[in-house]
Parts: structure tokens; sequence; C-alpha cells
């Protein structure tokens, strides 16, 4: 697992998915765990606006949001050391992905609609769940969105998974791709890219 020592110089762990598939809860245990920062792209988009997700939503509509999202990745997280989680669309809109890739490890957090639904149920910090039906919501957004998540990033299932087993799967996956990253730098290098 990742140390203090190495944190600074190791890439970003950056978190995807779709909401209640345990981004934020997983990210905070791993910076725990790790002795990185946390950080929350919804959490930071707030600090920069001054308002909650559902007021900016409410307000200003998804598209601003989404500028947001970007404003945050380009400008706010650190280059390197910490751990992201991204609000659930965060990768979806084009060029999202490439550009979350760019700033670090991504991997992708799956769990099925059941999961999903009961983690989500009665949240009302959710905009994108509001109306009659939240189930027909989230099935049909996940309809749309899989395909990008599965794009973005290494995929990990979180369902029937403890927080403790998902931060030792998390970590095998990183150390893997760091060592990837560094094996790929190592090699750049040698041909004199």
């Amino acid at each position: 697992m990742p140390t203090r020592a190495s944190s600074v110089a190791e890439p970003n762990l950056i978190l995807a998915g779709f909401m209640g598939t345990g981004k934020s809860a997983l990210g905070r245990q791993l910076a725990y765990r790790w002795q990185r920062p946390f950080f929350d792209t919804d959490d930071l988009i707030e600090k920069l606006a001054g308002m909650s997700v559902a007021d900016i939503f409410a307000q200003h509509g998804e598209e601003h949001f989404r500028a947001l999202e970007r404003k945050v990745i380009e400008e706010l997280i650190p280059p390197s050391g910490a751990i992201i989680a991204c609000g659930g669309g965060l990768v979806v809109p084009p060029g999202m992905a490439e550009l979350v890739r760019s700033k670090g490890v991504v991997i992708t957090l799956f769990a099925s609609v059941d999961t999903i639904i009961r983690r989500t149920t009665n949240k009302s910090h959710r905009p994108l769940l509001k109306g009659d039906d939240p189930e027909v919501k989230i099935r049909d957004l996940m309809k749309k969105r899989e395909q990008a998540y599965m794009k973005a990033g290494i995929a990990v299932y979180t369902d029937g998974r403890s927080l403790q087993q998902l931060c030792v799967i998390v970590g095998r996956v990183y150390q893997r791709e760091v060592a990837l990253l560094k094996k790929a730098s190592t090699k750049s290098k040698a041909k004199g890219d």
C-alpha cells in the first residue's frame, strides 16, 4: 500500500462511477489509510459556487454545474498525491474522461441498480433523482452513462464487498497501474521521447 513518504510523487487516485457506488466512503477510507489528502469534487464545487449542488442545479442548471466540474478538475485538484472522488456524471461529457485520466489513475466503481437504489433513496441532495420514480431515473441514467464509465477507468464492482475488502482491491489495482505508468515513463525516457 502507498505510504505517506511516497504519496507526493505518486499519481492521484481518482474514483469515478455512478452515484451510490461508494466513491466518497471508499475515498475517505483510503485517504485515512494512506495518509493522503481527500477531495470530493462535489464539495469543491459547492465551495467554489458558494451554494449546494442541489441549488446549483435548481438556479443555474446542469450545464453550469458541468462547467464547474471541469473547472475543478482543471484548476483545483492537486497534481499528485491525493485521492479524489468524482461526482457521478463528471466523466460523462465529451473529453472529461480523458481530462480526468490525465490527472491520475482512474478506477470506476460499479454497483447493481438495487444497491444504488438502496444507497440513494431519500437523499434530497441528489438533484438528478428528484421526481416520482427515482428507480426509473437511475436505470435510465445508468444505461446512458455505462459506456462512459467503462472507458473512464479500471472497473471495480462494489456489491457484496466491505469497505475493507474494497480498500485492498482498489489498492492493488492502483499499485498495478502506477507500476505500469512508471514502466511506460522509463521506456519513453530511454527512447528519448
